[in-house]
């Protein structure tokens, strides 16, 4: 067995960017795939992965800034559009259940069109969420074991890193968050660790642009700087650490830059992440 992570999205906040696609990871383990958060974009994004849709199994949500899950009922959506016959389950922080609701009272008319019309089996039957609020394992199959640590990304309370677990790798990816010593613990041996990244001296440029003060400070105390993110993977003891969600996104810092800062401080292999890049 092979575990394949591809990243579909690298970029970070919830307008679109003109060099990278919204934040969302796929794992692929024996032909079957497990997405964590969909950001905008994300089933065309398994498209050009060369992803079948119907391949899809389970669904993971970090936390609920529409960055992480602007798709995430569309995933479905599109997936049973694509031959999706099979109940999917959902894992993500509440209100993971009711956003499902409204998703599929939102669309009722073409799912009802398309039950009808098409032969489809109703979108409701496929769509299994599941709400989680502590740390621990929120799925497991006969290919991967998924486990949950709730990270620091201020006001969000229920904000989540997942580790995948297969028989033959361990990829763990952080979703939005501060430094954080429960994100460590969860990383602790991995073979991969994908985590946000922000560039600070490129933020205090691009903040500017809006409401600086209240931007800066959201930023700063949410997120992880990539001079820290090195010195984090090591304390995890995590062989490659694949830089994501970098926040600029569009702010044209080249990979050497991203490269030279995280590796400080940390022995492993450093990947300055890209969409559709496989690992």
């Amino acid at each position: 067995m092979t575990t394949q992570l591809i990243l579909l999205g690298t970029a970070g906040g919830p307008a679109p960017k003109r060099t990278r696609s919204a934040p969302a990871q796929a794992i692929v383990v024996n032909g079957a795939t497990y997405v964590i958060d969909c950001g905008n974009g994300v089933a065309r994004q398994l498209v050009h992965a060369g992803i079948k849709l119907d391949s899809l199994r389970a669904v993971g949500i970090t936390h609920h800034h529409s960055d992480h899950n602007a798709d995430y009922g569309n995933l479905y959506l599109l997936a049973w559009a694509a031959n999706l016959e099979r109940r999917v389950p959902a894992f993500g922080p509440p209100p993971l259940a009711e956003m499902t609701r409204h998703f599929l009272a939102m669309n009722r008319f073409d799912i009802d069109t398309r039950v009808g019309d098409e032969g489809l089996r109703p979108l409701d039957q496929l769509l299994d969420p599941h709400e989680i609020a502590a740390d621990g394992v929120v799925f497991e199959d006969e290919n991967v074991r998924i486990t949950a640590a709730r990270v620091d990304h201020p006001p969000i309370v229920d904000a989540f890193a997942y580790r995948v677990d297969t028989a033959d790798r361990s990829i763990v990816i952080s979703g939005d968050t501060a430094p954080c010593e429960n994100l460590v613990r969860l990383a602790e041996g991995a073979d991969v660790l994908v985590h946000e990244v922000m560039y600070v001296p490129a933020v205090d440029e691009m903040v500017r642009q809006f409401n600086g003060t209240t931007l800066r400070g959201h930023l700063l105390a949410s997120h992880t700087s990539v001079d820290r993110v090195g010195a984090l993977a090591k304390e995890a003891g995590v062989r490659t650490l694949v830089l994501s969600h970098f926040v600029p996104t569009d702010a044209d810092i080249p990979d050497d830059v991203w490269r030279e800062h995280a590796a400080a401080g940390f022995d492993g292999e450093v990947v300055v992440g890209q969409d559709l890049l496989s690992l």
